[in-house]
């Protein structure tokens, strides 16, 4: 049909926006030259870059688990998913400029705030394109390889995103606590990865015999 795409080309390109993003992170972690003198103390305080970058590290790294399972449960894609699949790439690359401002403006009292929130936003925005692509492609299920099912996809879409109303929470405490919410964001992000979830073998061959 001419409006299906093979998927093998999407998810290389996906991979390389994941690559860059997460690769982009660590430029903004850097000890200043007038810090040279006192170089232990100047690496320690950096500690607002480091928990910056460790968390969208893990963001991403999760956010990838998320698109590959996704994606490996896909013999197709329509103009829908390629579409949304190109904002939602769009909301990740995005990820680094947030993640510098808040590491930045961590110690800012007055900038710290709206910092924590607008990179709580920013993940908001990417779970909810996350969320919407998995709707998608549960509304197109001859899309799917032969050898899934859509309450398997179901079930693995409701493992691998992120808990949109965690983020709502995490936000809100954004507004009284920042720092409290840097971590809290970092646990969300660990959560991700945690109960993401590969492929289940026995599942597949069972698929095949019937």
């Amino acid at each position: 049909m001419s409006d299906r795409w093979s998927t093998g080309r999407i998810a290389s390109f996906s991979d390389g926006v994941f690559a860059i993003a997460i690769t982009l992170l660590i430029l903004d972690v850097a000890v200043p030259a007038s810090a040279f003198d006192h170089l232990w103390k100047g690496i320690a305080h950096q500690w607002p870059s480091y928990l910056a970058y460790v968390t969208s590290f893990v963001t991403i790294g999760g956010l990838w688990m998320a698109h590959h399972a996704i994606f490996r449960r896909l013999q197709y894609a329509d103009a829908t998913v390629m579409r949304l699949n190109l904002l939602f790439l769009m909301a990740v690359s995005f990820l680094p400029f947030p993640t510098g401002l808040m590491a930045e403006a961590i110690r800012d009292t007055e900038a710290e705030r709206a910092a924590v929130v607008f990179y709580g936003l920013t993940l908001l925005v990417i779970s909810v394109l996350l969320r919407v692509l998995w709707e998608a492609i549960l509304r197109r299920p001859d899309l799917l390889d032969p050898d899934m099912s859509v309450d398997e996809v179901k079930e693995n879409s409701r493992a691998s995103t992120p808990n949109i109303g965690f983020y709502v929470a995490v936000i809100a405490l954004a507004l009284l606590l920042p720092k409290v919410a840097v971590f809290g964001y970092l646990v969300i992000a660990i959560a991700a990865v945690w109960r993401a979830r590969g492929d289940d073998p026995q599942r597949h061959r069972l698929a095949r015999s019937v």
